[in-house]
Parts: structure tokens; C-alpha cells; sequence
């Protein structure tokens, strides 16, 4: 009976990017990528830095873990499936875990991997299998006889199944039912290109079958040669060839990037290549990390060649951070650079280097935003402006900044100006958005100034205050504390106020008097019925969120109290941030002066009645510098919150 190893799974962590690399917390190469049960499954190999006793300048992987998505931008890491001292047949302590593959047949998942064997030279490959496409994977006790290589792939071609593999050449063969074992003899690929070729992707589609390879067609030492890796491509009408050639899938990594390693598979009808660059470990190139693009055909199944970009696939919310070096297009003067040569994992930061240059990144869903805000990381050396726009340069402005990094003010009294110099540094920037676009649109930064840097942007919701009422919503009712909590409010007043401490019996009667006798010429000011998500009305964030007048403010407020009878011997308790004055029916039962801070209850009014029907309250809410909000409610003679009453 053979003895199996079960490999452990481990923990799920989670994370998300829409753009090349795809994976950040580690190292990953050599990615196949298989559709399974609706989702897109990462079978990579996993690259570390070398430990004690290793060859520093070469390739080392100890591991491999298989990630998972439903949309290519959010990945699921499934953890550690087999670990290298946890195959039975493999030398301890190789680190020889290249690229691996994995098929299913008949609900089973065959994973095939090569590592150098306990007992000779080279390397085998085995496979391990699993119920579950994360496993748990158990590991055979022996390698495939007959093959010696590298980079297995497997094809399954209805109910037979073809494996690939490198090692001096490009090999396949058949396997038995049991997919554990050769059927026959192994044969060479013929009709590939001269020159070194390794990791095989055989695929089908259409009535063609596609090995697909990296392949050097360069020559070390020779003029305009590159003897690093491009990506490769033959079809054939047999599974084993022989093969005819037809060129280049991808050209060799622009910043010289030995290896490339690959797959293709199609998911909700679009084709994707999977690939790996060495963008997170720039000085080493055996550290490597997978990227995605799409794949296009020709009508007589040739495949156009592919170009390699940072922004790679997917749609980003709009609320996860963006990089924006991995942008789509941009002006020809834009350069990028790394943020930190200590950690190339924190990315790159694009350069708009002028008044006019610009960057745009594609495919940005902003669905999700509502009372949203824009946050980004840029830095300059003078001050300067800039615009995120819809579409393009020329776009409808979603958020216009002003960059402020050296400033000089005079204070009073004080004969040397007070100096802030930021220059070159990186600060955080907010702003209110001028608008929203809708759905799926694509943003363009624009430099409107100087020069300017930008890392990562960011939108934002604001927690959700308030909510509009809407005609299906005719009535309310004050909470189980009796705060009411749906108001109308008028937009709010601009009024010149620098501090509070003017806030006085005297200065607060005259200035509500005159603003009251404002109200009905105030014909063209909005009015919003809303029902706060709190206890209290917050009236500066209602200020924020119509884009109105926020610091330096005057509120109107009022709500209609509808009681089926007559509530007598009741306190108005009120709470404002700023100072605030109370009516009921017209007339006058609460002021609070001074400069406050909103506690509930802060104030009380003598005793007065609700009638029975219609009652309106209203308030008025004035504040300077600060933040301005309010609540009230009814309590009874026995000081408990009344709540028998109806708020239209």
C-alpha cells in the first residue's frame, strides 16, 4: 500500500490590488493560472530570499501556495499546500520548488511540481493530489518515472491528458487514466525555434492546440541581442505537435529581467496571460512577482503580441488606494521612480514634471461612493496645483488641490515671518469632490502649476450622518430617548463671526431678530428634510455635504410635532455646539449663549404644553470657527423623555 503525505493547509490572509504586481506581501513566479468552480486559481512558484548556505544569486523556493479570485483583483492567499521537506521522494533542503501546475479531472486536483530527487542529480517531478483545488494536497511517495525536467504543465484534452516539461529541450508525452504515470514514450516538441527554451504552457482553444514557452532569441556578447527571456508561442492541430512557429508573445522585460514565466486561461470570456517581472526586487532578478494582462486573437487564431504594463487587469474600487504609477496612459514628459529603495514593495510615484503634463488611470468604479472625499500622497518643490478630472485633461473636475508646500506669514507684533518649508516632502491631501462620476469612468490627473509628484490617491465615504427623507417616508418618531431626529433645514448663512465669545444675551437677540426677519425673503435658499443617523442633528456635516457654508455658519432648523392630544407640563431640553434659540408656536422658550460645546440637556425651558395637533418647532444654530450641531427633546414632569407624539 503506498504511504501519502498529507500537506497542511494553513491560514487564509486577504488582500486586494488591481494592478501589476498582483501579489505584494511575498515573492511569486512562474504562474499558472486554471479556472475552477467559477474562480481563477494562482498555482505560482514562491521565490525568498536565500538563508544561510545558499547561493545568494540564484533562484530559491522552499514552498508553494496557491492564491484564489472571483474578479482578478482581490486575492485570497489559501496558504502554504506543500512545503519542500514534505515530499517523500525530494532532497531535503533543496530549494528547488520551480514552476508547478494544476488540472482537475473527474473532481479530482492533480498538482504536478518538480524538485531535486533524494538520490542523483537534476530534478524529477511528482505530483501531489487534493479534493479541493487549496488542497490539502497529499504528496505520492515517488516522482514520475520517465521524466526528468522541469516546469511541468498538463493539458487535458477531454478524456486524455498530455504533461510538458523542459530540460534540454521541450518534451511530452500521454498520461495514464491515472494521471500519476507516463502512457508511452516521451518525444521531443518538434518545429520550435532554435535557441534556449524552458516552462512550456500547452492550452487549447478553438481547434488548435498553442505550446507557448519563454524562449532566448538573443545571444550574450552579441550586438542589439538580448539574451534574456521573451514569451514564445507554436499551434498545431495535434496536442504533440509537430508544431509550427509563429513568434512572439511578449517581448523580453524592458529592464532586463532574466526569466519570464507564464500561463493563459480564459475567464468570462476574456483571455488573460499571467506572467512575472522582478518590479518589487528591481537588483534582483530572481525575485519575482506575477503580473496579469489581456490577451488578444487574431481572426485566424494567431495571438497578438502582448505588452506589458503596470496597470495590469481589473476594475478598482474607488475606495481602495491607488497607485498611480500603474497608470494606463500619460503625457510623454511623466517619469516614474521608487517611493523607498529600501522597500520596493511600496511602489513606484509618477513625476508630472510640468504646467500640462498628465497621467490617466483607467477603469475606476466609483458606485460605491456617497458623501465621498479624495485623499492622495504628493509632494513638490514649490507650490503648486492640480486637478483630478473624469476621462481626460481636458475632463469635468472631479477635486481641484492646492499645494502649499512654502509659506511665509507675518504675525502680529513678531518682526520675522513664520516660515513652513515642505518642500520635497511627501504630504497627505484632502479635499471635497466638485462631483461624483458615475459607475465605471476613467481619472485623469492634470498638473496645473509647477511640478508635481503624485504616490497614491484614495476616495473616501464619510461616515453616513444623515439620510434625505424621502415622499414614502411621510412621518417619524422621536427615539427611545426622545431626541427628535428629522429636521428641515435651510442651507445654511455665511456670517461674519471669528470667535465665539461674542456669543451674548444681547449680540445673540439682535442677530436672530435680523436674520429672522430675513427668512421670508429667502426664497431662492434649499431646504432638506433629513433624519439623522444620531441623536443630534450634526449641522456642520450637513454644511459639508451640500457643498455650503460650513466655518462662520447660521442654521435654520424646524420640524412639526403632530400629538393626538394635548402634552402638558413639558421641558424643551436642548444641546447646541454654538449658540442656539428655541421656539415652539412662535414663540420663545430656550437661548443658549456662550461659547458651547453640544451636551445633551445643556439647557431647559420653563414648562410649557404641546398642543393637541399641529405644533412647530423651530431653532436657530449659529457658530464661528467650530463645528456646529444640535439635538432637543420633550421630557415630562417626572423628567422622562416624552415620546407620544408624531414628527412629519
Amino acid at each position: 500500500m503506498k504511504k501519502e503525505l498529507t500537506c497542511a493547509l494553513l491560514a487564509i490572509p486577504l488582500f486586494a490590488a488591481a494592478q501589476n504586481p498582483i501579489i505584494k506581501n511575498q515573492f511569486t513566479a512562474d504562474p499558472t493560472a486554471r479556472v475552477f468552480n467559477g474562480k481563477v486559481y494562482l498555482y505560482p512558484s514562491h521565490d525568498i530570499t536565500p538563508p544561510e548556505g545558499q547561493r545568494k544569486d540564484w533562484f530559491c523556493m522552499a514552498d508553494y501556495h496557491v492564491f484564489s479570485s472571483e474578479n482578478l483583483t482581490e486575492w485570497t492567499d489559501h496558504g502554504m499546500i506543500i512545503d519542500q521537506n514534505s515530499v517523500p521522494w525530494g532532497k531535503p533542503n533543496a530549494y528547488s520548488m520551480w514552476a508547478p501546475d494544476c488540472v482537475e479531472k473527474n473532481g479530482k486536483y492533480y498538482f504536478y511540481f518538480p524538485n531535486a530527487p533524494k538520490e542523483g542529480r537534476g530534478f524529477a517531478i511528482g505530483v501531489a493530489t487534493a479534493e479541493r483545488p487549496e488542497g490539502p494536497f497529499r504528496c505520492e511517495p515517488e516522482a514520475i518515472k520517465g521524466v526528468m525536467g522541469i516546469d511541468p504543465c498538463c493539458l487535458t484534452d477531454g478524456d486524455q491528458a498530455y504533461l510538458y516539461w523542459s530540460g534540454m529541450g521541450i518534451r511530452g508525452a500521454k498520461l495514464k487514466g491515472n494521471m500519476k504515470e507516463l502512457d508511452g514514450e516521451a518525444k521531443m516538441m518538434e518545429g520550435l525555434p532554435e535557441g534556449f527554451k524552458e516552462g512550456p504552457f500547452a492550452f487549447k482553444r478553438g481547434d488548435w492546440y498553442y505550446l507557448t514557452f519563454p524562449w532566448v532569441r538573443g545571444k550574450k556578447g552579441v550586438d542589439g541581442d538580448n539574451p534574456t527571456e521573451t514569451l514564445a508561442y507554436a499551434m498545431s492541430k495535434s496536442p504533440l505537435g509537430p508544431w509550427d512557429f509563429k513568434g512572439i508573445i511578449m517581448a523580453e522585460h524592458p529592464n532586463g529581467c532574466w526569466t519570464n514565466h507564464h500561463s493563459f486561461v480564459e475567464y468570462k470570456g476574456q483571455w488573460y496571460l499571467f506572467y512575472h517581472t522582478n518590479f518589487f526586487s528591481p537588483r534582483d532578478d530572481k525575485r519575482r512577482s506575477v503580473c496579469i494582462e489581456r490577451v488578444q486573437f487574431n481572426a485566424d487564431g494567431t495571438i497578438k503580441e502582448v505588452k506589458e504594463t503596470m496597470r495590469g487587469v481589473g476594475i478598482n474600487k474607488a475606495t481602495e488606494k491607488i497607485d498611480i504609477d500603474r497608470y494606463s496612459t500619460a503625457s510623454k514628459d511623466v517619469t516614474t521612480e521608487y517611493t523607498d529603495t529600501t522597500n520596493y514593495t511600496n511602489g513606484a510615484c509618477v513625476n508630472l514634471m510640468k504646467k500640462g503634463s498628465w497621467v490617466i488611470y483607467n477603469d475606476i468604479d466609483f458606485s460605491c461612493i456617497d458623501n465621498g472625499y479624495l485623499v492622495l500622497s504628493a509632494k513638490a518643490n514649490a507650490n503648486t496645483e492640480f486637478c483630478v478630472r473624469e476621462k481626460n485633461a481636458k475632463g469635468k473636475i472631479i477635486a481641484r488641490l492646492k499645494m502649499t508646500v512654502l509659506s511665509e506669514t507675518t504675525r502680529p507684533g513678531v518682526p520675522t515671518p513664520f516660515r513652513r518649508d515642505h518642500r520635497g516632502q511627501w504630504m497627505t491631501l484632502t479635499s471635497d469632490l466638485n462631483f461624483v462620476p458615475k459607475g465605471i469612468a476613467n481619472l485623469c490627473i492634470t498638473a496645473e502649476g509647477e511640478g508635481v509628484s503624485i504616490d497614491w490617491l484614495q476616495f473616501k465615504n464619510r461616515p453616513k450622518y444623515f439620510s434625505l427623507v424621502g415622499s414614502n417616508e411621510p412621518t417619524s418618531r422621536p427615539d427611545e430617548n426622545g431626541f427628535i431626529r428629522r429636521w428641515r433645514l435651510m442651507e445654511p448663512i455665511a456670517v461674519d463671526v471669528r470667535s465665539n465669545v461674542v456669543f451674548t444675551n444681547t449680540w445673540l437677540r439682535d442677530k436672530f431678530a435680523t436674520e429672522l426677519a430675513k427668512l421670508p425673503k429667502q426664497k431662492k435658499a434649499k431646504w432638506y428634510t433629513l433624519e439623522s443617523e444620531n441623536y443630534n442633528m450634526k449641522l456642520f456635516r450637513f454644511a459639508e455635504r451640500y457643498g455650503k457654508q460650513t466655518y462662520g455658519s447660521f442654521f435654520w432648523c424646524e420640524t412639526i410635532i403632530d400629538c393626538d392630544e394635548a402634552i402638558n407640563n413639558v421641558r424643551l431640553a436642548a444641546g447646541s455646539n454654538g449658540a442656539s434659540m428655541w421656539w415652539l408656536n412662535d414663540d420663545e422658550v430656550l437661548l443658549l449663549e456662550g461659547d458651547r460645546r453640544m451636551v445633551e440637556d445643556d439647557g431647559t425651558s420653563r414648562r410649557i404644553n404641546l398642543k393637541k395637533g399641529r405644533n412647530v418647532l423651530r431653532c436657530a444654530v449659529v457658530n464661528g470657527p467650530g463645528l456646529s450641531d444640535m439635538c432637543v427633546r420633550f421630557l415630562d414632569e417626572k423628567n422622562q423623555p416624552v415620546t407620544n407624539f408624531v414628527i412629519r
